[in-house]
């Protein structure tokens, strides 16, 4: 093999790595569809939901009953969520929340349920 088969291989290699770790299911949180979050959510009243888009994005529409805690902020801010309840998560496409919840994992949250999509997929009700 000459070196310029070898780097393709590693570059293929480390692109297939990014994408599984993008991708791949967290452990401890849940990544469920518009309606069965929805379902989930509205039977847990004591849940927490949490908006994890900036608060421009927050302000143009957002899940009733959401909490705005930007991903930015969240390190700072974790204190605000508490951890003996449920924990859904959202944002635009779901790979913030997807970070988010990894985040969360980390602090202690043992239930955190994952908005797959985002609030692009999102087929219920949104504030303004």
């Amino acid at each position: 093999m000459d070196t310029s088969t070898i780097i393709n291989i590693l570059i293929v290699i480390i692109i297939v790595w990014f994408a599984y770790r993008q991708f791949a299911p967290i452990k401890g949180v849940r990544s469920i569809g518009s309606k069965e979050f929805e379902q989930e959510q509205k039977s847990n009243r004591d849940a927490t939901l949490i908006d994890v888009r900036e608060s421009h994005e927050f302000k143009l529409g957002h899940i009733p009953g959401a909490k705005n805690l930007p991903l930015s902020q969240l390190k700072t801010r974790i204190n605000e969520v508490p951890k003996d309840k449920t924990v859904f998560v959202y944002c635009q496409s779901g790979m913030r929340s997807k970070r988010a919840a990894v985040l969360l994992r980390k602090s202690g949250i043992p239930d955190i349920v994952n908005l797959q999509g985002g609030i692009m997929a999102w087929r219920g009700t949104v504030r303004k």
